[in-house]
């Protein structure tokens, strides 16, 4: 898939603007987009919390543009707003830094440049916002780029240096390069009271459609309805079956032996994230002991339902496979408190997360290193739930052991 209306948010490559109050990130932001996205004003602070906008940026593509608060902020409240962009970077692709071209270089990029160093991703200085720009745009130096947000002067340069710095690693397929031309997909699909009304959800939808895009059949049911549609298209036919990791135990009754079976969970992570890591951290679901905290982390913010998988099967199926009095906490969205802050007061002992499916490679990657550089293992939800279910992934594949 290619374009903006084809490329899922989440695979978009994403730019995001740090620099000090008033620095002129929200002006470079509109200059960047060709339009007025974001507020800007004399006045330091107007921005707050970080702002996204999509957008396509040739010859780079889509995007994602995030213009952050500023570095240099005050008091408790600025505090929190400087935690909040420089999070930012977590999902980043490519940094800029923005500075007036007749300031000094700030300290305040210091953060930003070590978290960048930390992350291996590229850093550009633009140096904006002065009366001198006639003198110097595009001039080049050892203290940035120069442009003018004002009069456009070095914007497509600046697109230009953008697309060349932008790692140019992309996340891999999801099933296309495990079909060929003609076979058959089962993909299992409860509508249960968590489904959304009158639609899949996000990680189903991108399967289906990838695999028609590969010029494989995609035949969709649920888990009670999986028994005769195998019998009717014949086991021999079938390429493998995914199923949505919550019907584990039903599919993998209803799939015959010979059928290889995975979930959209566990393609998620093969594509996003690092699998054989976490595999390895479903171990600790053996190892947990009274008392201890599994936090379990969305990287969305969708609508709580009745039944819900995060908040109400996770933890039930983890209290009936472990046997233990646990304490379980719940983040979602850009929240991830691995350190034992926020919604987790005391150090986890385990990591449940989502397949990811909002979130970019580059995100979820970084909260694996997180979690593993604290020394807390990680798993997300397909492999933890195959695991509890007596169903072993094979990291090599993507399949499950049956």
């Amino acid at each position: 898939m290619s374009g903006m209306d084809g490329t899922p948010i989440a695979n978009r490559t994403r730019i995001s603007l740090f620099g000090r109050r008033n620095a002129g990130k929200s002006s470079l932001v509109n200059a960047l987009a060709g339009q007025s996205v974001a507020i800007v004003s004399d006045v330091p602070g107007t921005t707050t919390d970080p702002v996204s906008k999509t957008m396509e940026i040739l010859p780079l593509g889509p995007c994602v543009i995030t213009d952050t608060a500023g570095l240099d902020d005050e008091g408790d409240l600025g505090a929190e707003r400087v935690a909040r962009s420089l999070a930012v970077l977590d999902s980043t692709d490519i940094a800029i830094w923005v500075q007036p071209a007749s300031e000094e270089l700030s300290d305040d990029i210091s953060p930003v440049r070590a978290r960048c160093g930390e992350r291996n991703v590229p850093l550009l200085v633009v140096r904006t916002k002065s009366d001198l720009l006639a003198e110097v745009a595009k001039r080049d130096d050892s203290s940035g780029f120069y442009v003018s947000a004002r009069t456009g002067e070095g914007i497509e340069e600046l697109r230009g240096r953008i697309s060349a710095a932008v790692p140019q690693e992309r996340p891999g397929p999801l099933v296309s390069d495990l079909v060929s031309r003609g076979d058959i997909v089962i993909c299992v699909c409860p509508i249960d009271a968590a489904a959304p009304k009158g639609r899949l959800i996000l990680p189903q939808q991108q399967v289906v459609r990838e695999l028609i895009e590969s010029g494989a059949s995609a035949l969709v049911c649920q888990p009670s309805e999986l028994a005769d549609l195998v019998e009717k298209v014949g086991r021999e036919k079938i390429r493998f079956v995914i199923t949505d990791s919550q019907a584990f135990a039903a599919v993998d009754a209803a799939t015959p032996r010979e059928v290889p079976l995975t979930s959209f969970s566990i393609v998620f992570a093969r594509q996003k994230g690092d699998l054989q890591t976490l595999v390895a951290g479903a171990a600790m679901l053996k190892r947990l002991k009274d008392g201890d905290t599994v936090l379990v982390s969305e990287g969305c913010t969708h609508r709580r339902q009745c039944g819900d998988i995060g908040t109400v099967k996770i933890p039930a199926w983890i209290r009936k496979f472990t046997g233990k009095n646990l304490d379980f906490r719940f983040s979602s969205g850009g929240d991830f408190p691995v350190d034992g802050g926020g919604c987790t007061p005391r150090r986890p002992a385990l990591v449940v997360h989502c397949g990811g499916c909002m979130l970019s490679r580059r995100a979820v990657l970084s909260r694996i290193a997180r979690s593993t550089d604290a020394g807390i293992p990680i798993v997300n939800y397909g492999v933890a739930i195959a695991l509890m279910h007596g169903i072993v992934v094979r990291p090599g594949t993507c399949f499950v052991e049956r």
